[in-house]
């Protein structure tokens, strides 16, 4: 069950940022099968290869195995934006969060 995880959580961030399990690979400094291979199960990454994929996505650990957060790198994105505002602001932002939640 937590290979099956693993492998489809990497696939889903992989191609949220679209790109190809080669390159994603390649850009890493592996061969070009590397990713491609863990996706199907062929092999598992060492304890430095699941941080540089991390790191790849701009994500923690944490925010990786976290089932709930879909897309953990944009909100990363989002709550690296809203650091700077006031709390009037964030409540506006908040506000419009919870109309597009209500709406689907």
């Amino acid at each position: 069950m937590f290979d099956e995880f693993f492998r489809n959580r990497l696939a889903q961030l992989r191609i949220q940022k679209g790109i190809s399990a080669r390159d994603m690979s390649l850009s890493m400094g592996q061969g070009p099968a590397y990713i491609n291979n863990i996706e199907n199960g062929r092999n598992k990454p060492s304890m430095d290869g699941f941080y540089y994929i991390c790191d790849y996505f701009h994500i923690t650990p944490k925010e990786f195995f976290d089932e709930e957060n879909h897309n953990p790198e944009r909100l990363q994105e989002l709550m690296s934006e809203a650091k700077g505002l006031t709390g009037h602001q964030l409540a506006h932002i908040i506000a419009v969060i919870k109309d597009i939640k209500h709406k689907d």
